[in-house]
């Protein structure tokens, strides 16, 4: 019997080699940053929609059917499917919840509660 042929390569010498280039060293401090900034103000917004329907995070948990921490690690999470934000904002009184992108010097908006096969929609079959 043959020995599987091992495919990973740890990087992390040639990680280290890279960020020893004090330009390219200073480009990567100053991403991390900017995406570290990028997760606060997300987490920021989905606070201020709650408070902004004046509502604490336990009774967003009480409509959602979810503890107060859930609704923590939500309004902390850097990703999320559409679904649980449609859930999210919905719980917090929002209203014709939309996310709206620019494509090629055009702005499309896209009806939340349309995209896909959201929670509600999956609620209510």
């Amino acid at each position: 019997m043959t020995k599987p042929e091992t495919t990973f390569v740890r990087g992390n010498e040639h990680l280290d080699r890279l960020l020893a280039d004090p330009d390219l060293a200073a480009d990567v401090a100053v991403a991390h940053k900017a995406a570290e900034e990028m997760d606060r103000v997300h987490a920021m917004n989905l606070a201020m929609i709650r408070k902004a329907g004046q509502m604490t995070q336990a009774e967003v948990a009480k409509k959602l059917g979810v503890g107060q921490g859930v609704v923590s690690r939500l309004e902390n999470r850097n990703d999320m499917l559409l679904s649980t934000l449609f859930d999210y904002l919905t719980a917090t009184g929002a209203e014709s919840a939309s996310i709206v992108v620019t494509v090629h010097g055009r702005r499309i908006e896209l009806d939340l509660a349309q995209l896909g096969n959201t929670s509600s929609e999956r609620r209510s079959a």
